[in-house]
C-alpha cells in the first residue's frame, strides 16, 4: 500500500478524533429525565450536528485502520454498521419528535424517547456494535504493539477510548467530555505515528 494511503489514514484519524471530541463538547446538555430538559436538548440543532459528528467518526475510523490491520478494520466496519442505525434513530427521530412538541403538538416526549432508546432490537444491535468497535480498536492496538513498525504505545489510548465507549454513557457531562478528549488524543497520537512512518504498517515497503 502506497505511503499516500497511510497519510490519508492519518488524516482520517485526525478528523475522527476532532469529531469524537466535538460530539460531547458541543452536545446540548440537560436533564433528559425531565420533559423540559429533554425538550431543550433534543430539539436543539446542535443535537443533530453533534450526533452526526460521532456517526462520521465511526465511518472514518475503519477506513483509517485499513493500512494498519485489515482484520481490525473489518471488525470495526461491522461494529459501525450495527451502531449507526441506533445513532440515526436517536438523532433524527428524537429531534423530530421534540420539534413537534415544541410546536405544541400533544406528544408524550419522555415516553416516546424511552421507547426509541430502549427498543429491544435497537438497543441490542447498538450494544453489539459498540462491543465490536472496542474489539476492533483493541485488535489494532495489539497488531501495532507486535508489528514493531509503529511505536508500540501509539494505539494504546485509541484502544482504551473505544473500550470505554459503553461505560462513558453512564457518567455525567464532565466524564463524557473527558472521554471525548481521550478519543481525540488516541486518534491523534495514532495519526501522528502513521504520518511519520515511511514503512506501511502491514509490512510492505512504500512506493513513494
Amino acid at each position: 500500500m502506497p505511503l499516500t494511503h497511510t497519510r490519508l489514514a492519518a488524516a482520517a484519524l485526525t478528523a475522527a478524533g476532532v469529531l469524537f471530541f466535538l460530539y460531547p463538547a458541543l452536545r446540548p446538555w440537560a436533564d433528559e429525565s425531565t420533559a423540559d430538559g429533554a425538550l431543550h436538548a433534543l430539539s436543539s440543532p446542535w443535537w443533530v450536528a453533534t450526533h452526526l459528528f460521532a456517526m462520521i467518526g465511526f465511518i472514518l475510523v475503519p477506513l483509517a485502520l485499513l493500512p494498519i490491520n485489515r482484520i481490525a478494520a473489518v471488525i470495526m466496519w461491522i461494529g459501525a454498521g450495527l451502531t449507526l442505525p441506533y445513532y440515526g434513530a436517536e438523532n433524527f427521530a428524537l429531534n423530530t419528535i421534540a420539534l413537534k412538541v415544541s410546536e405544541g403538538r400533544q406528544l408524550d416526549l419522555l415516553g416516546l424517547t424511552e421507547s426509541i432508546r430502549y427498543h429491544p432490537a435497537a438497543a441490542a444491535t447498538f450494544l453489539i456494535g459498540l462491543i465490536l468497535l472496542g474489539a476492533g480498536a483493541l485488535t489494532a492496538a495489539v497488531a501495532i504493539w507486535r508489528s514493531g513498525v509503529l511505536p508500540r504505545y501509539s494505539a494504546v489510548l485509541f484502544g482504551i477510548g473505544f473500550a470505554l465507549f459503553i461505560p462513558q454513557f453512564f457518567v455525567g457531562e464532565a466524564g463524557r467530555i473527558a472521554h471525548g478528549v481521550l478519543m481525540a488524543a488516541g486518534c491523534g497520537w495514532l495519526a501522528v505515528s502513521l504520518w511519520r512512518t515511511r514503512t506501511v504498517p502491514l509490512g510492505r515497503p512504500t512506493t513513494a
